[in-house]
């Protein structure tokens, strides 16, 4: 029941603030988004680490068409209930004070909270993609009602990206549904026996319908050009969920979904999979090296992150699966810490334009400070929460191929160039016009931004609990490769 509660918490509250039916809409919204938290760090507390599913709840829908109502966790999906229920807290706080028709606002924060949670949770395939429609809608309304200039063209762009690759992976569920026995099921388990009964050849299919619809939602090359213009145009909390949250259903959906239903076919395509992954590591770095537009900036330092993480896990190996986990929850914290950072500079200076900004370090002391310990996670310096998964992503490479291990490694050198260049930009030097008036952080954003470092530094620091979290689910389903490798020999 308590799985269920974390879905029907977001969801009652959201219809309450659409109906209208709560007066001072941002404060439900927080209070609710806390209890989400409380409850979900309830369980991690009685979580038992093991490869089985816990907390699970299970009901008949449609039984026509054997679905059903049916949610769970383990140790992937919980540290990514975690991450979701940890940053929608402080997303809604950053919001405080500029938020128009604030009911509709926070409603689609919390709905999209609701279908994120179901996502990681669902144990059944239709259930799994109603979920991951369901994410859509929120955000979509949120970029094209509060969005920037031209957002009409770009959040359709971006809708119609995701909606075609969602399309594509219901037809390998449908298929995948037709493929159990006797009665057919969308129960995961029975999805993963029908995938691997499956020949290499039809696996291989499955495997690419699956894959586009999770790379562009990660989003990973060639299918990113939606990304760039959507961060962009989106407001700040938009970007946030798209960013630091939304684009982990691609790698979850990757690591639960593609990779123990179609082993053979991962087998065979996986590295075509891995090599389009550090293509895009490359790509976004030396496009994010001549960035003038902070936002963008940021926006495709993390196609480079997301590629990097995509290619460790497809390496099949403990190593690459739990660096990919840790550093899912890595780059999600530092990734709306430093949105939430552009969207303070922007407010104060009517820009994002590096070449405009300079000297905010002389009267913005623990701005800067913040700044620049979320900087240096993002750049993977050790004790931060970016070494850990960087590290552990990068040696999974180098032991499936060493040269696209070193390209890979760019990742970090290269990383380290634009952002020690857009820290210098904005912070060093001389104050100007624009940047003389910088006042220095405001309580409530404290409140956003020193929670995010401290979660930098203490992952960085003690990532071993976290770890041991996932590490049996990831063994297991490493155990499928395994024995799939032994019947082919």
């Amino acid at each position: 029941m308590m799985t269920l509660a974390l879905i029907l918490i977001p969801l009652l509250l959201s219809i309450a603030l659409f109906t209208n039916r709560l007066p001072n809409a941002k404060a439900w919204a927080l209070v609710g988004s806390l209890v989400e938290l409380a409850l979900v760090l309830l369980i991690a507390l009685q979580f038992e680490n093991g490869a089985q599913t816990q907390f699970a709840f299970d009901k008949p829908w449609i039984q026509s068409l054997g679905i059903h109502f049916s949610v769970a966790l383990d140790g992937i999906s919980l540290l990514l209930v975690i991450l979701t229920t940890a940053l929608t807290p402080p997303i809604i706080l950053s919001s405080f004070g500029s938020e128009e028709r604030p009911a509709s606002f926070y409603g689609l924060i919390l709905l999209m909270e609701m279908a994120l949670v179901g996502v990681f949770m669902a144990q059944d395939g239709m259930l799994f993609y109603l979920f991951w429609e369901m994410a859509l809608i929120p955000v979509y309304f949120i970029c094209l009602l509060w969005g920037g200039a031209d957002r009409g063209r770009i959040t359709l762009k971006f809708f119609i990206y995701t909606l075609a690759g969602s399309l594509l992976m219901l037809v390998a569920i449908i298929y995948l549904y037709f493929q159990t026995p006797g009665e057919h099921s969308f129960a995961l388990q029975d999805l993963y026996g029908a995938g691997r009964s499956l020949s290499q050849v039809e696996q291989s299919y499955v495997f690419w319908a699956m894959f586009i619809a999770f790379a562009i939602k990660m989003p990973v090359f060639p299918f990113h050009t939606w990304q760039p213009d959507t961060y962009t145009v989106a407001p700040l909390q938009g970007t946030m969920l798209l960013s630091g949250i939304m684009l982990k259903m691609g790698i979850y959906g990757m690591i639960r979904w593609l990779i123990p239903m179609v082993p053979m076919g991962v087998m065979a395509w996986g590295s075509a999979a891995v090599v389009l992954s550090v293509i895009g590591i490359v790509y976004a770095s030396c496009i994010a090296l001549v960035q003038k537009d902070l936002k963008r900036l940021i926006a495709y330092s993390s196609i480079a992150h997301v590629g990097l993480i995509s290619a460790g896990a497809l390496t099949l190996s403990t190593t690459g699966l739990q660096g990919a986990m840790i550093q899912m929850l890595s780059h999600g914290v530092i990734v709306v810490a430093l949105f939430f950072i552009v969207d303070v500079i922007d407010g104060r200076t009517k820009t994002r334009q590096l070449t405009e900004l300079g000297g905010i370090r002389n009267v913005a002391p623990v701005f800067t400070s913040l700044f620049l310990i979320v900087m240096l996670g993002s750049v993977a310096l050790p004790l931060t929460s970016g070494f850990v998964g960087e590290f552990l992503l990068i040696n999974s490479i180098f032991q499936y191929s060493a040269g696209l291990g070193a390209l890979a490694g760019l990742t970090i050198i290269l990383g380290a160039v634009y952002m020690f260049k857009a820290f210098q930009s904005a912070m060093s030097g001389e104050t100007n016009k624009l940047t003389a008036p910088f006042t220095d952080l405001t309580y409530r954003e404290k409140l956003v931004l020193i929670p995010a470092v401290a979660i930098i530094l203490l992952l960085g620091i003690f990532p071993g609990p976290l770890l041991a979290i996932s590490e049996p689910a990831v063994n297991s389903l490493l155990t499928i490769f395994q024995d799939v490798s032994a019947s082919i020999k």
